[in-house]
Formats: C-alpha cells, structure tokens, sequence
C-alpha cells in the first residue's frame, strides 16, 4: 500500500508540474494575441491566471473517494469567476463571478452536510476566504497550503487518525502538499496566478483534511491558524494597502486578520447590503485591536475614508 501510495505522489508530482509549465505557455501564447480575456490579466506585461486548474483536476481525481466532489463543485463555481472576473450581470448590480463563487460555496456547504461533515462543512466553505486573499501575492497561498499541510500530518500523526477508504489519513494532506509544491515554482517567480479555481481548490482540500485529523474541533482549530498564519505572511504588503488604499496608518494584527476574514469582492458585497452608505467609527482600544477598524470600514459609504487622517506622511520602501 505505501509503495503504491509512493508511485502515485511520484506520477502526481511530474504531471501537475508537466500540466502546469504546459498551460502557462498555452496561456501565454493564446493571451498575447488576445484570446484569453480575464485569463490573462495586464500584471507586469501580463501573466496566466487561472493555472491552477491543472491542481484543481488533480485533485478532483486522486483525492479521497467521496471527498474529491467538494473539489469538483468549487472549481467548476471557482473557473466562471475566473473567466468572468468583475464582469456584471445586466440585470442586477452583482458581479458575476461573485455569483458563481458564492453559489459555489452553499453547494460545498450542502453536499458536506450530506457527506456527514456537520457544521465542518460550513468551515471548509469559509476557508475559501483566506486563501483567496492568500493568493494576491507571489508565492503566498502555496505557502499557506503547503505549511498548513505539514501542520495536518504532523496532528495527524500524533493522534492517531484512523485510517480512510483503507489508505492513512495523511494521504490526503501528503497529497495537497506534493501537488502544490510541483505548481509552486513558477507562483513564487511571479510568473503564474493560481486564479480562484487554484486558491479555492487548495482551501477545500485543506479543510477537508482538518475535519480528517478528528472532527470539528479540529476543523476550527486548524481554519483560525490558517487564517492568522494568512494575516502574518501578508502582513507587508496589508499594511502598505491599508496606508494607501483605507488610510489606515496605523493597522494592529487584527486588522490583518480581519482583512483575511473579511477582505476581497464578497466581504465588500456584505458591507454594502449590511451597512448600506454608512460609515462607522472605531475608538474603543479593544475593538481596534481585534480589527473592527478594518471590519467597519464600507467602501460604498458616501465618504468612507474621513473619519481617518486626511494628510499621509511618506513612507521609505522598507518600512
């Protein structure tokens, strides 16, 4: 069995990362000529996006028998978002790729629910979120997924998970992390973008192997590490965002943390219905340090940046 196991990780390995420099240079070449729309965004001359559907196939094969659905689903859901990107529905103020994202998401949450997954199935739908934040820097959701991995084998062993389908429970984890790191290379040099169908495959399966490890308990357990470990490995480039873009010049770590949880199209879209035009203040030191500054601050508000400092100071590029 673990031989069989070993063959497999190998032959994983050498396709995702064959499927991976193979539809980063099918990408380029159709985007260039501009076939490929949101596929291929104009960042730094223009890169591939939405790569990560080779580990989304991956996975949707050679992950755990009546688990890989959840995979299935979010990367069909995840892919539109990927091919629509902020395009909007004519009828109705959404944008269609948050749609489909969400849509996607209820579904993980229901066929979880009927896999016996309890309220761990609305865990491993929410940690879409993080990883989809993780995933606006080079490099940084393949770190996430492939230390959150190691961190899943490492419990796993040490309780003692009982054994799946007749294979180990670190198959699963073992199997995220040999698919992420053979796409990886070419995240970290800036080169591709995993795109929503990569970072939300990546989450699914991550959360899946939480509730793996024993249940519930570890499924929340594992997801807030996972998204303060998020908030750490993007702090840099959260606090330059929220000088530049929310004029927050002074952001705590749950600032980070919030923006993980909260952050992006989605966490906006609630802001609007839930806050409406409204802009509200924090000054209460315990709220600020949990990051309700950056859980309050509504870009739809009518003027959702005058409760900060008008005039920003400038800033070195290290600091």
């Amino acid at each position: 069995m673990y031989m069989s196991m070993i063959f497999v990780f190998i032959y994983v390995f050498v396709i995702c990362a064959l499927g991976t420099a193979f539809i980063n240079a099918l990408f380029r070449f159709l985007g260039k000529r501009g076939y490929l729309g949101n596929l291929f965004p104009n960042v730094r001359g223009g890169i591939p996006r939405g790569v990560g559907v080779i580990p989304w196939v991956i996975l949707s094969f050679y992950f755990l028998p009546g688990y890989n659905d959840l995979i299935l689903i979010i990367g069909i859901f995840a892919f539109i978002d990927d091919i629509f990107g902020r395009r909007k529905f004519s009828f109705m103020d959404m944008e269609i790729g948050q749609f489909s994202r969400g849509l996607g998401m209820v579904l993980v949450m229901v066929v979880g629910f009927i896999h016996g997954f309890g309220f761990s199935s609305i865990l491993i739908a929410l940690l879409i979120q993080p990883l989809n934040i993780s995933d606006m820097q080079p490099g940084s959701c393949a770190m996430v997924t492939m230390v959150m991995s190691i961190v899943t084998i490492i419990c796993m062993l040490i309780v003692g998970t009982l054994p799946i389908e007749e294979l180990p429970a670190v198959y699963t984890p073992l199997l995220l992390f040999v698919v992420c790191l053979a796409y990886s290379p070419l995240d970290f040099l800036g080169k591709i973008m995993l795109g929503e169908v990569g970072n939300h495959a990546f989450a699914v399966a991550l959360g899946v192997s939480f509730y793996l490890i024993g249940g519930f308990w570890w499924t929340l357990l594992l997801s807030i590490f996972t998204v303060c470990f998020t908030a750490f490995v993007r702090r840099n480039t959260l606090k330059v965002f929220f000088r530049r873009n929310l004029r927050l010049l002074d952001p705590t770590f749950g600032d980070y943390v919030m923006d993980v949880l909260t952050g992006g199209g989605l966490g906006d879209l609630v802001r609007k219905v839930i806050l409406k035009d409204k802009q509200y203040e924090v000054k209460n030191e315990i709220l600020i340090s949990f990051g309700f500054r950056r859980l309050l601050f509504n870009p739809h508000a009518d003027n959702p940046k005058a409760f900060v400092p008008k005039k920003i100071p400038s800033f070195n590029k290290g600091d």
